[in-house]
């Protein structure tokens, strides 16, 4: 599914187009202005309109090219790279986000379905339950009330898996989104437990080097300081060169050498204080919002890191306990009830709490299976790299 949603989802798919314009804009963000052809006729006599009487009347051809003053095409090379790094970047952080998205996705596509089944295999107890006090009630062994109280746990079953029943569709439309599909019948598995070794400064490591989201960012800073190098070059001119090529005609005979001009122009930057100044300003503060963008990312990484490192080790420690204690203590404390109801030593009461709470027990297990894998789906994310599974 993970394969497919790289291939399909169309979140990834519009990230890697943008990718692929912001790379073709490289080239001609350092590319010379294109040249500019002149044609004409210079010095053309307005009494006669003739073009052989005088000796500077010609016709001319020229061409004309702009040269940026040295460094100027290398920074504009330079920032439009940055960016284009930054943009491909952002498209591994979209796949990442997608890829986890499928995940938590899945998880909870499985829970639902778990809780499902838990929930039909404890309504199959609570009906034999309810035979159960029928029958004694019927032999005048048990009360009326607890026929009543075991329909109406019944009908409180039936409504909690008509409900997940209802909530499955959403789960599986989400998921389905999440790959790319129209729609998706998928029957997850259930989730498994690497048991990663989770260490904080060791993740926040890992997320300062692999995370695309502030690999990016730092792409943009390196782009604010290209931007900033390139404001200052503006303060130097640049350059216009011409080549004029004239032809004359001759005159009663007399031949007239055809002429040839070279001329070199350039701007004047003397507008410093109101055009370029601000055009450096601006420059310096783009970079300065990169680079607190950059710090605040860090900040962010950091915290959430903080928060997922701590929700996959409580879900740990309650896998652990629902594992080693809690689910096995409670199917034994259900089944000790049901034996001693069939005897009369417990009320019918205490039987159907023990069911119930080997219930929210099993439900209880599959819910910290699938918060402690969600929390590990989410630290991948946010350090752009896969865990290793290894012994805590």
């Amino acid at each position: 599914l993970l394969k497919e949603a790289a291939e399909r989802n169309p979140d990834v798919i519009a990230a890697r187009r943008e990718a692929d314009a912001a790379a073709s804009r490289v080239e001609p963000s350092a590319a010379l202005d294109d040249p500019m052809l002149e044609a004409g006729l210079i010095n053309v006599p307005t009494g006669s309109w003739s073009l052989s009487r005088e000796d500077m009347t010609m016709k001319m051809i020229g061409i004309s090219q702009r040269l940026p003053y040295p460094g100027k095409r290398a920074l504009r090379r330079e920032a439009a790279t940055r960016e284009a790094d930054a943009v491909a970047i952002n498209a591994r952080e979209a796949l990442n986000r997608v890829q986890r998205d499928v995940k938590v996705a899945y998880f909870e596509l499985w829970l639902a379905d778990e809780s499902i089944r838990i929930s039909e295999a404890n309504l199959g107890v609570l009906r034999q339950l309810l035979s159960l006090a029928e029958a004694r009630y019927g032999v005048g062994q048990g009360t009326q009330a607890d026929v009543f109280k075991a329909q109406t746990q019944l009908s409180r079953m039936e409504e909690e898996r008509l409900k997940l029943g209802r909530e499955r569709p959403a789960l599986e439309a989400e998921l389905a989104r999440a790959i790319g599909r129209p729609e998706a019948a998928i029957t997850p598995q259930a989730p498994g437990l690497p048991l990663p070794a989770l260490r904080l400064e060791s993740l926040k490591a890992a997320a300062r080097g692999s995370r695309p989201q502030l690999a990016a960012q730092q792409r943009m800073v390196d782009r604010g300081t290209a931007q900033v190098d390139l404001a200052r070059k503006d303060y130097y001119p640049d350059f216009d060169v011409r080549l004029q090529y004239g032809q004359r005609d001759n005159y009663l005979g007399m031949k007239r050498d055809d002429m040839v001009s070279i001329t070199v122009a350039i701007n004047l930057p003397v507008w410093g204080e109101t055009k370029r100044d601000p055009k450096v300003s601006e420059a310096e503060a783009g970079r300065s919002q990169a680079q607190v963008m950059l710090q605040a990312r860090l900040n962010e990484v950091d915290a959430m890191l903080r928060q997922q490192v701590s929700a996959a080790e409580q879900g740990l420690r309650s896998l652990r306990l629902y594992d080693g204690s809690l689910v096995p203590q409670a199917r034994l404390a259900s089944d000790a009830s049901l034996s001693a109801y069939r005897v009369g030593r417990v009320d019918f009461f205490t039987l159907l709490d023990s069911r119930m709470t080997a219930f929210n027990a099993e439900v209880g297990r599959a819910a910290a299976l699938v918060a402690y894998n969600k929390a590990l789906a989410e630290i991948e994310f946010l350090t752009g790299t896969a865990l290793e599974g290894g012994k805590q």
